[in-house]
């Protein structure tokens, strides 16, 4: 599945990192900034989507994990036959994406739910046209508690008084909010930590015990309690498995564009299906030869991720959406917003078309 926020989730892309501006740079080096002069005609956000993509339109989506899972299911042929040209770009989550938005280049990027708000928080107006969620997802987790060595943490009560990693930006920050929200906690309960979840930052603070808990994707969960002894960790017991994959609102304005990211967000879903039908060849094709991860490492990584689900209606991640907008509203002083504002529910039906009898309801969605 696909999370970042860091966390491109990417099968949720568990490398939690934040490009600084040379590297985003380098990533984004092959796409071009937008212009007036070559755009297709505008089309109202109220408008149909276009039935047909003017052939060689391009659109430029950072989403790693899809890409490998398109290109390995021989999706990418569609995409052509579709009239699709798609500029990669490597990079996902949160902080990236919004970096490449406000440079012009890039149309659509892969996160979690968190950039969606921090997109509108800090002046950048995004949709949301891509949602995805783990069949299981308690079962499935996306992050876990990390406890440093020699603390006797073993339920969500006994985190008062702690010190607790928190990046307010990151999906990381918003668990962490949840977390003392479900065990009846305040901020003022626990000590939070101001940290970037920046590759293994989490796990070389908990080890050196500058922290006491830090929420931990699965592969830094397992780097960290077989580096350091004494380690342990805890459960959460909340969902966290939002993925969506959000764009500049220009591009959906954009007829040509739209038309194309209209074809994208079927084959992603077929893609996603994909994933579930062949994880040996994900694992070869995504943590193998993209993530660089030995067989083993590849196979483990898809095994934890448990399978995508795509959801008929979109209605209870939007639900979700609200909720944790009104949360991070509330506790970091954001302005209130209504995520209905951030989603293009034209899409919802694409991808449920696409899915066909596969979508998943009730619980699951």
């Amino acid at each position: 599945m696909h999370h970042s926020d860091n966390t491109a989730r990417p099968r949720r892309t568990w490398l939690a990192t934040v490009a600084p501006a040379a590297v985003l740079a380098a990533t984004v080096s092959g796409l071009t900034a937008c212009g007036s002069d070559d755009g297709g005609p505008h089309l109202a956000l109220t408008a149909a989507l276009p039935q047909k993509t003017p052939k060689g339109t391009e659109i430029r989506i950072g989403d790693p994990a899809a890409q490998a899972a398109i290109q390995a299911a021989g999706l990418d042929k569609q995409l052509d036959a579709d009239g699709v040209k798609v500029a990669w770009a490597n990079l996902t989550g949160g902080p990236q994406t919004i970096q490449a938005f406000r440079g012009g280049k890039l149309d659509c990027g892969s996160v979690a739910d968190i950039p969606s708000l921090f997109a509108a928080w800090t002046g950048t107006s995004t949709k949301i046209i891509f949602q995805s969620v783990t069949v299981d997802p308690l079962k499935y987790p996306i992050y876990q508690l990390g406890i440093a060595p020699g603390q006797d943490i073993k339920t969500l009560a006994d985190l008062k008084g702690k010190k607790i990693a928190y990046s307010p930006g990151q999906a990381q920050g918003a668990l962490v909010l949840r977390v003392l929200q479900k065990a009846g906690l305040t901020q003022k309960d626990v000590q939070l930590v101001e940290m970037t979840s920046t590759g293994d930052s989490y796990v070389t603070a908990l080890g050196s015990k500058a922290v006491d808990v830090a929420p931990l994707g699965a592969a830094n969960l397992k780097i960290y309690e077989a580096k350091y002894p004494g380690s342990s960790s805890i459960k959460t017991g909340i969902r966290d498995d939002a993925a969506t994959v959000y764009c500049l609102t220009d591009s959906l304005e954009d007829a040509d564009k739209a038309a194309a990211l209209k074809d994208y967000v079927a084959v992603r879903t077929k893609a996603l299906l994909w994933e579930n039908a062949h994880p040996d060849e994900y694992a070869k094709a995504y943590f193998e030869d993209v993530e660089g991860l030995n067989a083993a490492d590849a196979k483990w990584s898809v095994e934890v991720s448990g399978k995508n689900g795509i959801p008929a209606t979109w209605d209870n991640a939007i639900k979700r959406l609200q909720e944790t907008a009104d949360l991070l509203a509330q506790e970091q002083d954001h302005d209130k917003l209504d995520v209905n504002d951030l989603v293009d529910r034209r899409f919802e039906k694409v991808e449920a078309q696409a899915a066909g009898g596969d979508v998943v309801t009730g619980d699951a969605s």
